[in-house]
């Protein structure tokens, strides 16, 4: 176990980062296959496909997913992807066709380095780059022009990322995930409540948002701020090697924003658009596992978000937390 997506059997994960335009793609391929689910919790989302993962719906399985920078633009990105398995044959069969399922998400990353956005191109190339290899985390793909803290203002704010987390639950069940952490709200630590990464004030100093937030001093600063303060959004993939139904991938998918919102604060807000998928590879039948999954998802999830911070470089004059702690 490397305590990443990757330790979930069928899993792949590719990035491409262009750190002089801030900004990149990340892809997660299950090229066997994966039941997927979705839950959009915060209230400005970008997403492609969507609909599709509704337990109502006809199609059962997914072959990847992909997590973009570039905002609206960026969701072009997943058509790359779908190039990428098209050629290779991978994807859902329609008579002589086969069509690959590729949802996304996206993140505000727009102003951080130059004006680009990721592209079809993009896709393709961090499909290109996928293994089951460890995925290198903090200032990569998607996460390249993610940031946090922002209730003061982009300039008050630091680097987020790109972290991943897992756990191995025996006889073969392991839960992970990945995550992109881009919000208006600072970074926690889930056990302590320690704060690790938020807006900074004048003096150098880290603020808790939710006292920003409810402070009349700070409160009016950061409602002048709030044009600044617009690029948010954390999306991600939580997995298991279990066997899922797409009504329980959806609740799993459920499960994670409580994840977020302990390691978040705040979190879904009117600036967000939270964004969690879910996949199962199915290579174990463990339904005694269901409920014990549903109680760790939210644990993995906020370690994911951590380990993004935690990974994190500066870039664009965003200090990342590592900067800030070897400066104190």
């Amino acid at each position: 176990m490397k305590d990443t997506l990757t330790d979930v059997t069928g899993l792949e994960v590719g990035h491409q980062s262009d750190l002089a335009a801030g900004t990149g793609c990340t892809v997660v391929l299950a090229r066997g296959g994966a039941v997927g689910g979705v839950d959009v919790r915060g209230a400005a989302p970008g997403t492609r496909e969507t609909d599709l993962l509704r337990a109502e719906n006809s199609v059962e399985k997914i072959h990847a997913v992909v997590l973009s920078g570039g905002s609206a633009y960026g969701l072009d990105a997943a058509s790359g992807v779908m190039r990428f398995l098209e050629e290779r044959g991978v994807g859902h069969r329609v008579g002589d066709f086969v069509v690959p399922i590729v949802p996304g998400a996206i993140i505000f990353d727009l102003g951080t380095g130059a004006n680009v956005r990721p592209s079809g191109g993009d896709g393709y190339t961090a499909a290109i780059a996928a293994s089951s290899d460890p995925p290198e985390q903090g200032t990569v793909g998607a996460g390249v022009g993610a940031t946090v803290g922002k209730v003061l203002g982009r300039g008050a704010a630091m680097k987020g990322g790109v972290g991943c987390a897992s756990m191995d639950l025996g006889d073969g069940v392991v839960l992970a995930a990945i995550v992109v952490v881009n919000a208006i709200g600072g970074v926690h630590d889930p056990d302590s409540g320690e704060l690790l990464c938020g807006p900074r004030g004048e003096d150098g100093r880290l603020h808790d948002s939710i006292a920003v937030y409810a402070d009349p001093h700070f409160g009016k600063r950061a409602s002048a701020a709030r044009t600044q303060a617009l690029g948010n959004t954390t999306i991600g993939v939580i997995a298991t090697t279990a066997v899922l139904t797409k009504s329980q991938a959806n609740r799993l998918a459920t499960m994670t924003h409580d994840g977020l919102a302990l390691a978040i604060r705040p979190t879904h807000t009117p600036h967000d658009g939270d964004t969690m998928f879910a996949l199962s590879t199915g290579y174990v039948d463990a339904p005694d596992e269901w409920i014990r999954l549903c109680a760790l998802a939210p644990t993995v999830t906020a370690r994911a978000v951590v380990n993004a911070v935690r990974h994190a470089t500066s870039l664009h004059g965003f200090p990342s937390m590592s900067e800030l702690a070897a400066y104190g």
